[in-house]
């Protein structure tokens, strides 16, 4: 059966997780069975059956949601699965544990596919398996499409898009600021997080993945002249504000360097990228950043140390199929900017892109950007010029995105910052 002529245009696997019950809540509510053929996936059936009950009771429109059962210990239900429909949605995590059979179902099956994943050793081993793979048979295999990293990597991928229109070259440059933000964490999320940690305390190659800024670039370019994250406060190169490490920059500035040689480094093999979180200028600022290094590095100590890790697992994080509540969901935002550099003949100028939303990151906004980078899939609405791969938001979607997040309710524009003198 070709990928057109399909049961379901989408699939979402784990809907009755924290993350899926929210994707799925999300896509009845935006779409209706005469613009989207959804199904749920998921394990347990009478649990997929109460969820498309409460999803029914609440949508007027959606009189029947189709249902598919799976397991990750069974590849062959999920082949089945992947042959039935053209995308397949997944929020199962830890994706180290439960993604790579499903992964490999849709590249067999030419089963489009997306996910939250940050855990960047797993996105490693899916591009050094399966990239080949994934070319050949033309399946896009998008990882990192929730907060974890659209975005860094789409805000990037604006502002570059942007400079080229308008100024006829790329930025060399790009600081990338997590503005401010208020979320939650589930303990899906927090065991995704436990399994990097352990998997770099076992795996040498986890722990080069971790270390090496290039990592997720394509066989034979993982190197080059970004020195990677910043790990010590630092004065902004284009604000006057103190800066402090982002714990999200180990997964998001390897994402956009990935973006940028999958797509033959339109924006220059010399481009350089960082995600840091402003704390505000003068001794205050300078306070603000070092407090944050501080626990930033307690933090990281006693999740690499394995008796820690447990013991924060067993008696700190919340448990797996745990997380927000709906209020805490609805009274969280964030803001992510993107200042790219870059220098024209009549001199250097600064763009900036901004994504934000009104709703916790990690979840109420997070299933709003998945859902929409799902939908480009479906509809197949991207400017990539790449058919198939492991590939990021910005290569295997790229700008019509950002037109789907403003339909979804989030704030994303993009225009020029500055103009500084020659």
């Amino acid at each position: 059966m070709s990928n057109t002529d399909r049961q379901h245009d989408l699939v979402v696997w784990g809907a009755t997780g924290v993350a899926g019950r929210l994707v799925a809540e999300y896509l009845t509510a935006q779409y209706t069975p005469d613009q989207l053929s959804l199904a749920l996936g998921g394990r347990s059936e009478s649990r997929l059956h109460k969820l498309e009950t409460a999803l029914r009771e609440r949508r007027s429109a959606w009189d029947d949601i189709p249902i598919v059962i799976g397991d990750a210990t069974e590849p062959e239900s999920l082949r089945a699965i992947a042959e039935d429909t053209r995308v397949v949605c997944t929020t199962v995590g830890p994706y180290t544990k439960y993604g790579t059979p499903l992964v490999e179902a849709c590249i067999a099956a030419e089963t489009d596919y997306c996910d939250l994943t940050g855990e960047v050793n797993w996105v490693r081993e899916m591009i050094d398996r399966y990239h080949d793979d994934a070319v050949e048979a033309g399946t896009r295999i998008v990882h990192s499409c929730g907060f974890d990293s659209i975005p860094t990597d789409l805000g990037t991928k604006l502002v570059q898009s942007f400079a080229i229109d308008e100024f006829g070259t790329p930025c060399d440059m790009a600081q990338i600021y997590l503005e401010d933000s208020r979320g939650s964490v589930s303990g899906g999320t927090m065991a995704s997080a436990i399994e990097v940690f352990r998997a770099a305390s076992t795996d040498p190659l986890a722990r080069q993945t971790l270390r090496n800024p290039y990592s997720l670039a394509p066989k034979g370019e993982r190197d080059g002249v970004d020195p990677g994250a910043q790990s010590v406060p630092k004065k902004d190169p284009l604000r006057s504000v103190w800066t402090a490490p982002s714990p999200m920059a180990m997964v998001n500035e390897r994402v956009v360097r990935r973006s940028n040689a999958l797509l033959r480094y339109p924006w220059g093999r010399e481009f350089e990228c960082t995600e840091v979180l402003p704390m505000g200028d003068g001794l205050v600022g300078l306070a603000r950043a070092n407090a944050v290094w501080a626990g930033i590095t307690v933090a990281t100590a006693g999740m690499a140390f394995g008796p820690t890790r447990e013991g924060l697992r067993r008696f700190v994080f919340p448990d797996p199929g745990e997380g927000p509540t709906r209020k805490q969901i609805e009274n969280g935002y964030f803001t992510v900017r993107v200042l790219g550099r870059g220098t024209a003949t009549d001199g250097p100028f600064v763009v900036a892109s901004q994504i934000s939303a009104d709703w916790d990151p990690g979840y109420g906004a997070t299933a709003r950007m998945l859902s929409e980078a799902a939908m480009c899939l479906v509809r197949d609405q991207t400017d990539s010029p790449l058919e198939g791969g492991i590939l990021t938001p910005a290569s295997g979607i790229g700008d019509p995105l950002a037109d789907r997040l403003r339909q979804a309710g989030l704030d994303v524009e993009v225009d020029v910052w500055d103009r500084p003198p020659a």
